[in-house]
Parts: structure tokens; C-alpha cells; sequence
């Protein structure tokens, strides 16, 4: 098959998977858009607000995962790479995290209560 071959049964795949889709698709009822379908009526909101707090830890939480992640290969590096330049780049990662996380701390972003 050539190129253009392709194209044009490409295209009419296209057109007619939007035209089938186009008429067979059905409204749906009261029941498909509730937040539930257990046949239970929902009792609240079920779009509560989280905690800006709970966030703040889930980010940093997230942040030190992947300093882990980061720091997991350094001793293959040290086989591969001069350990200078290894120890070098790793000192240089802990302390952009550590005075990240200690800047976070000193701006009462760990403090639950307020």
C-alpha cells in the first residue's frame, strides 16, 4: 500500500467510526448523572474542599520521593564518573532541598495549626 492509500482509509475509518458514534449515541438519564449509582440518594456535596495543609505535605512529600529517587544511583556513578565531580553534584542537590525544606518550615508551612 502507498501513502495516499493509507490516508484516504485512514480518513474514511475516521468518518465513519464520528458517524456511528454521532447517531447511536443516547442521552443519558437522571440516574447516569448523579454522582452515585448505587441507588442511593447522595446525601451531601460530593465535591468537598481538601485541606491546603494536607497539600503542602503531599508536595513535599512528593518532592522527597524523588530526591530518592535522584540519590538511589549515586553509587553507580561513583564507579562511572570522577567522585568528586559525583560528591559535587550530590552535596549540591541535598543542600537545595535541605534549605528548601528549612525555608517551608521557617514559613510555618508544616504547622498544622494555626
Amino acid at each position: 500500500m502507498n501513502l495516499i492509500t493509507l490516508i484516504i482509509m485512514a480518513m474514511a475509518m475516521t468518518t465513519a467510526l464520528y458517524t456511528i458514534n454521532t447517531y447511536t449515541t443516547m442521552k443519558p438519564d437522571i440516574n447516569k448523572l448523579s454522582p452515585y449509582e448505587c441507588g442511593f440518594d447522595p446525601l451531601g456535596n460530593a465535591r468537598t474542599p481538601i485541606s491546603i495543609q494536607f497539600f503542602l505535605v503531599a508536595i513535599l512529600f512528593i518532592l522527597f520521593d524523588l530526591e530518592i529517587v535522584l540519590l538511589l544511583p549515586t553509587p553507580w556513578s561513583m564507579n562511572t564518573n570522577p567522585s568528586n565531580t559525583t560528591i559535587l553534584l550530590i552535596t549540591m542537590l541535598l543542600t537545595i532541598l535541605t534549605l528548601g525544606l528549612l525555608y517551608e518550615w521557617l514559613q510555618g508551612g508544616l504547622e498544622w495549626t494555626e
